[in-house]
């Protein structure tokens, strides 16, 4: 078998649903070929959410590097840009240093900037948007969503006014360059550069099976710690509007904590979100992916045999 070419311009991308067992997949594959793990999953940046993130372990990250998880404060946010510029930066590493880039996770918005672009938004200084976000406390999510409509009309119309995360990225983003969202996606998308070559692998197993996954794997992060995890969480006093307050299992985890539920029902609650989280991404890959990128077949060694191969043969293709 031939030895592949330079992976230089190469990047594989394992993407799935939360529990889908993406992470294992990429891990099998970095060790096949002398590969990096770079996370693409919202919350795993996040150094407060070992467990609730499912971040890799010890064990794991021994086999072979990962990056870009737990590197943020939950104080900051992480948009789409943030990230893309982060992954560039780790996968130009990759590169100089003879390694293969695999980036692996769910989070939909990080893949999309990474492969097929994004608008051109400059960063937007942390003070702004704890200032954005202290007006939304302070004035109540629809008075603010009302003055915001008032002054971005049209970016206000693109947005579902429930989603704070949305409404609170759409007002930095006003108010640090003076032009809304949906003028700023008007503008030529920043692109990959040139002769960047994706190999995507979208692991999607039997919902059901997915489920269950959700499942058991939720029960394990009660087991490892994720009661104690919250716990200290809440001890930092982050905005409920923090996106790592967000995290499925925080709210719930919480409220147990506060005496407002059980135990049992806090798990359940979610677990139930998980899952719900689980069909909201399925949904989007099954719409963003091509069939060739989707694998709906249980993991068994022959089919990773096959992967490890399509790999193979996609880094010994040249790019056009």
């Amino acid at each position: 078998m031939n030895e592949p070419k330079s992976p230089t311009s190469k990047v594989i991308i394992v993407a799935g649903p939360t529990a889908s067992g993406k992470s294992a997949l990429a891990l099998d594959l970095a060790d096949a070929f002398d590969g990096v793990v770079i996370n693409a999953d919202s919350m795993q940046v996040y150094k407060e959410l070992r467990v609730l993130s499912a971040r890799p372990d010890e064990r794991e990250t021994a086999r072979a590097p990962h990056r870009l998880y737990g590197v943020l404060s939950g104080r900051e946010a992480c948009s789409a840009g943030k990230w893309r510029d982060m992954a560039m930066a780790e996968i130009a590493e990759c590169h100089a240093n003879g390694k293969l880039p695999i980036v692996t996770g769910g989070t939909g918005m990080y893949l999309n900037a990474l492969t097929a672009g994004i608008a051109p938004i400059p960063d937007i200084p942390a003070e702004i948007r704890q200032q954005v976000t202290a007006d939304l406390e302070k004035a109540g999510h629809q008075a603010f969503f009302n003055d915001f409509a008032k002054r971005d009309p049209d970016t206000a119309a693109t947005l579902d006014p429930s989603n704070t995360q949305r409404l609170i990225r759409a007002a930095e983003v006003l108010a640090g360059t003076g032009r809304g969202l949906a003028a700023w996606h008007n503008e030529p998308m920043v692109t990959p550069p040139e002769g960047m070559v994706f190999k995507k692998l979208c692991y999607m197993p039997p919902r059901d099976i997915l489920y269950d996954r959700c499942n058991r794997r939720f029960d394990l992060m009660i087991e490892q710690g994720a009661i104690e995890e919250v716990r200290r969480l809440l001890a930092e006093k982050l905005p409920e509007t923090a996106p790592v307050m967000k995290a499925v299992g925080v709210r719930e985890i919480a409220a147990y904590l506060a005496g407002e539920t059980d135990l049992e029902t806090a798990k359940e609650k979610s677990q139930r979100e998980t899952r719900r989280y689980a069909k909201r991404q399925l949904t989007w890959f099954r719409h963003q992916m091509s069939d060739k990128e989707i694998i709906d077949a249980q993991y068994s060694e022959s089919l990773a045999d096959k992967l490890r191969n399509d790999v193979h043969q996609f880094l010994l293709t040249t790019p056009k």
